[in-house]
């Protein structure tokens, strides 16, 4: 009997020891309320509680999130569309966290749908389905004013997808199309443009090529021609009268070997053969 006494001693002290003894991790706070009085938060270590007396409420620190289902929102031009988004959140006062509200995470998540539709239901659809940055923003600035009272901070919100009416999607199918094919024919114009200006471009380099080539072409050839004169007025110096009717001599021996009946003499030869003729007489008299 009275093994058993002791037996139910033991387990009633390991029973309240366990009841009395609480490990709080570093990323968790204790809340600890003793006969319904708040004694404030706890930890992180090892706590030791009055059992029946004191009673704890666990509060994790850690970021969370939380997911908003799909919403039909109703924009300003009245079309429908679907959005669901993410909310991350995380408790930067435990007290308060347990005090204000009953469950954050639900509170929060039924103020982010509610604050959902009202931004929405103010905007036309382009800028819905354009403007996903402008709307988190919104939202995050909304529930972050609200949820401060409850010793919650909302660390950002992010729409995950946005579904407009199936009406909608059509169109802007078809608008993407049409202006895929747009730009496609604005790039084959472009295209076309550049290769012309750039046919032209060459032309225009070549024939400035070619001009190029031409002038000093003709400029070398000038060059030539101006040598050769200079060359042949040096010689024209050095020949004398002699030379000269030596040369008409030579000229007038080929004309009478054609067959030619009447000849053209310059007069110049007449006043060239007379020193000719003046030398032949003094050879003449010499011999004599």
């Amino acid at each position: 009997m009275e093994l058993i006494i002791i037996a139910l001693l033991v387990f009633l002290g390991l029973v309240l020891l366990t009841m009395s003894v609480r490990i709080i991790p570093e990323y968790r706070r204790l809340v600890i309320f003793r006969m319904g009085r708040l004694l404030g938060s706890k930890g992180p270590g090892i706590l030791f509680l009055i059992p029946f007396v004191d009673r704890g409420v666990m509060v994790d620190l850690r970021e969370v999130f939380f997911d908003v289902p799909p919403q039909t929102c109703i924009t300003a031009d009245n079309a429908s569309v679907s959005i669901d988004f993410l909310v991350y959140d995380k408790v930067i006062d435990p007290v308060r966290s347990v005090l204000e509200v009953e469950d954050f995470t639900g509170a929060a998540r039924g103020l982010a749908i509610t604050t959902l539709r009202a931004v929405v239901g103010a905007m036309d659809l382009d800028d819905v389905l354009s403007k996903r940055d402008d709307i988190n923003r919104i939202l995050h600035e909304k529930l972050d004013d609200v949820t401060d009272r409850w010793g919650i901070r909302v660390m950002a919100v992010e729409i995950r997808e946005v579904v407009p009416p199936r009406a909608v999607e059509e169109a802007m199918t078809r608008q993407m199309a049409a202006e895929r094919d747009r730009r496609a024919v604005v790039a084959q114009a472009e295209g076309k443009r550049e290769a012309t200006i750039a046919v032209a471009t060459g032309d225009r380099q070549a024939e400035i090529l070619k001009a190029e080539g031409d002038r000093q072409a003709a400029i070398l050839r000038a060059e030539g021609f101006a040598l050769a004169l200079d060359e042949i007025y040096k010689v024209a110096q050095e020949i004398d009268t002699k030379t000269m009717t030596l040369q008409y001599l030579d000229a007038l021996k080929k004309l009478g070997e054609g067959a030619a009946t009447k000849f053209i003499i310059p007069s110049e030869f007449v006043n060239l053969a007379r020193p000719l003729a003046e030398n032949a007489r003094e050879a003449l008299r010499e011999g004599e």
